[in-house]
C-alpha cells in the first residue's frame, strides 16, 4: 500500500470509529491514530482539556496520550480550541531529533487530524460535562435526576424486582456543620458516602435529594453491609487537628416485591418516603421498612387535615384549662390551656390529632387559635371583673422557621387588649443549632416584652443544661417521669431535688406535671417545688367548668 493509500485508509477507520454510535469505538480510534503517527514520524500525540483558561494558565487539566512510541520527542505541531462553555482543549503532536521534517503536504494532513482530533476531543468533553451538570450536583453527588434515570434502566432490564430502596438523612449532621465548620461538614458528608459506595461496591449507588438526605438504591445482599453504614460510621476529621465524628442515619427502606409494576419513579419514592417519615417520627428506631399500613396510616393524616380546617372555620376546636395549683396553699395561681376536638356528640382528645398537626404547618395554625381564643376568655373574665390568672399556651417548634415570631404572639395579645403578664408561652426543646438559635432569640423577645416563658416537658428526649442556661426562661415545667416512683425513689429523688434546686438558683419556678397521688405531692413538698400540675387535683376542665373552679379557688391541702 502506498502512502497515500495508507493515510486515506487510516483516516477513513478514524473518522468510522470517531462518528459511530451510540458508543464510540475507542479501540478503533486508538489503533487508527497509532498506524496515522507511525505514517508521519509522529513519536507522541498528547491531547489536554482544562475547565477554563485559568486552569490551563496553571497546568491543572486532564492529559490524554493518543499516541506513544517511548522515544523522547519535541512538540512541532498544536492546536488550540476554546468552546463555547469555555473550556479548552489542545493537541499537540511531537518528533524526534532523528526524525524527518514533515513535507509541506505532511503538515497539511498531519493538522487536519489534529483539528479532527480536537473536534472529537472538545465535543466527547463537552457530552461528559452536560452529564455531570444534569445527573451531578455541585458538591459532586448523584443527583435525583440521575436516580430515576436509574429506576427506568432498570425497570426496563427487569431487573428492579428484589432491589432494596432506601431513603436516609444523616443524624444532627447541623451539629457537626457547627463543631467543624461547612468545609469541615461537606468533607465528612462526602467520606460517609464513600464509605456507603464502597461497602455496596457494584451491587449499588448512592444519590443525594438535597441537603443531608439521600437514597441508595442496592441488591439486597448488600443490605447487610448498608445497614451497618447507616447505623453509624466513625469518619476521621482534619480540621484543624484529627477528630472522628460518627455519622449515622434515620431511614426508610422498601424492598421491591416480585411482580412490581413500575410506572413512575414515585412507585418508589413515595414508600422510601413514607418509611422514612414513620422512622423519622419514632423515637425508638431509625430504621424502618415500608408497610403498607403506611399507607392506610396516611390516608388517616390527610382526613384528619382536612377534617382540622372545616373544625377551625366550625368553631369545633375547644378550649379546655388545666389548674396550676400552690402546693402549700392549695390555690390555684394559673392554668394550661388545652385543645379538645368535638366531633359530632364526642369530644376527641389531643393524641388523636396534635401528632398529625405536627407533621405539618397546621399545628403553626392551631397554636395561634389557642392563643386567641384565650385571649377573648381572659378578655371576658376581666370585663366581668372576674378572677383571673396567667394562662400558658403552647406552642410548637415548628414555630421557629418564622422570623416574625414574636411581632405575631405580641399582636394577638394586644389586638385582644390583655396584660402580657396575663400570657404565658410553654415551648418545647428544640433538635438542631439553627431551631436553639431561633427560640433564643424568641424568649428573649417575649422576656423583654414582659410575656413569660416555660420549658415544656423539661426531662424528656434531649433536654440539656444548655437549653436553661442559655435562655432566659420564667419557668421549668418538669415532666412527670422526672417524679421519683417506687423503682427509682433513692437515686430519683436525689434527681428530682437537685434539678428544682437548680431551677430556683437561676430565679426559675418549677411546676411539676402529672402530680396525681398524695405520695408525690409529698415529694414536691420536701423538695420545695411549689407548684402542681395534674389530676389530684383536675383534669383539664371545660370553660364553663373552670370558670366555677376560679370562683373557688382553694383545693384540699
Amino acid at each position: 500500500m502506498t502512502t497515500d493509500q495508507s493515510y486515506y485508509y487510516w483516516l477513513e477507520q478514524f473518522v468510522h470509529a470517531i462518528t459511530r454510535l451510540p458508543e464510540i469505538d475507542l479501540k478503533q480510534v486508538f489503533s487508527a491514530l497509532t498506524e496515522l503517527c507511525k505514517l508521519f514520524r509522529v513519536c507522541k500525540g498528547v491531547t489536554c482539556f482544562y475547565d477554563n483558561e485559568q486552569k490551563e494558565a496553571e497546568k491543572d487539566g486532564e492529559v490524554f496520550v493518543c499516541y506513544d512510541s517511548g522515544e523522547a520527542g519535541a512538540p512541532v505541531l498544536v492546536k488550540r480550541l476554546v468552546t463555547a462553555a469555555n473550556t479548552v482543549v489542545t493537541v499537540t503532536a511531537y518528533q524526534t531529533k532523528e526524525a524527518a521534517p514533515f513535507t509541506d503536504q505532511e503538515r497539511e494532513r498531519v493538522e487536519l487530524i489534529l483539528q479532527m482530533i480536537l473536534t472529537f476531543m472538545s465535543q466527547d468533553r463537552l457530552k461528559k460535562i452536560i452529564k455531570r451538570m444534569t445527573c451531578y450536583d455541585s458538591d459532586g453527588f448523584r443527583n435525583l435526576q440521575y436516580l430515576f434515570r436509574e429506576f427506568d434502566r432498570l425497570a426496563k432490564a427487569g431487573l428492579l424486582s428484589g432491589m432494596a430502596a432506601i431513603h436516609f438523612n444523616l443524624k444532627h449532621f447541623s451539629l457537626i456543620n457547627h463543631q467543624f465548620g461547612r468545609p469541615g461538614g461537606s468533607a465528612v458528608m462526602r467520606a460517609y458516602v464513600r464509605r456507603m459506595e464502597q461497602a455496596l461496591g457494584e451491587n449499588g449507588s448512592v444519590y443525594r435529594l438535597g441537603g443531608d438526605n439521600f437514597v441508595a438504591l442496592c441488591r439486597q445482599a448488600s443490605m447487610p453491609q448498608l445497614l451497618d453504614c447507616l447505623r453509624g460510621e466513625s469518619i476521621a476529621v482534619d480540621c484543624p487537628e484529627p477528630k472522628e465524628v460518627t455519622v449515622s442515619a434515620v431511614a426508610g427502606i422498601f424492598i421491591v416485591p416480585q411482580g412490581f409494576q413500575y410506572r413512575t419513579p414515585g412507585d418508589i419514592m413515595n414508600p422510601i418516603t413514607t418509611a422514612y417519615q414513620v422512622a423519622k417520627a419514632n423515637r425508638g428506631e431509625d430504621i424502618i421498612y415500608y408497610s403498607e399500613q403506611f399507607d392506610l396510616e396516611k390516608e388517616k393524616v390527610i382526613r384528619i387535615k382536612h377534617a382540622f380546617q372545616n373544625a377551625l372555620a366550625a368553631g369545633d376546636l375547644l378550649t379546655y384549662y388545666q389548674p396550676k395549683v400552690q402546693v402549700d396553699s392549695g390555690e390555684i395561681i394559673g392554668a394550661e390551656a388545652l385543645c379538645r376536638w368535638r366531633q359530632g356528640g364526642r369530644i376527641v382528645m389531643p393524641m388523636e390529632f396534635i401528632p398529625v398537626l405536627e407533621q405539618g404547618i397546621e399545628i403553626c395554625e392551631l397554636d395561634f387559635y389557642m392563643l386567641d381564643r384565650v385571649c377573648q376568655d381572659l378578655k371576658r373574665w376581666l370585663e366581668r371583673k372576674l378572677r383571673v390568672v396567667p394562662v400558658s399556651v403552647n406552642f410548637s417548634r415548628r414555630h421557629m422557621i418564622d422570623p416574625g415570631l414574636f411581632e405575631h404572639i405580641v399582636e394577638v395579645i394586644d389586638r385582644n387588649g390583655i396584660p402580657h403578664a396575663l400570657i404565658d408561652i410553654e415551648l418545647t426543646e428544640t433538635t438542631t443549632d439553627v431551631e436553639f438559635t431561633a427560640l433564643k432569640r424568641l424568649v428573649s423577645q417575649l422576656h423583654q416584652a414582659g410575656i413569660s416563658t416555660s420549658v415544656d416537658d423539661f426531662g424528656v428526649g434531649y433536654s440539656s443544661l444548655n437549653l436553661i442556661k442559655e435562655i432566659p426562661w420564667n419557668v421549668l415545667k418538669l415532666d412527670r417521669t422526672l417524679l421519683p416512683s417506687q423503682a427509682n425513689r433513692g437515686r430519683g429523688s436525689q434527681m428530682f431535688r437537685h434539678v428544682v434546686a437548680l431551677a430556683h438558683e437561676i430565679d426559675m419556678l418549677c411546676v411539676a406535671e402529672g402530680v396525681e397521688t398524695p405520695d408525690q405531692l409529698a415529694t414536691l413538698r420536701e423538695n420545695g417545688c411549689h407548684i402542681a400540675q395534674g389530676f389530684y387535683y383536675d383534669k383539664a376542665l371545660p370553660i364553663e367548668a373552670f370558670e366555677q373552679r376560679l370562683k373557688q379557688p382553694y383545693y384540699r391541702k
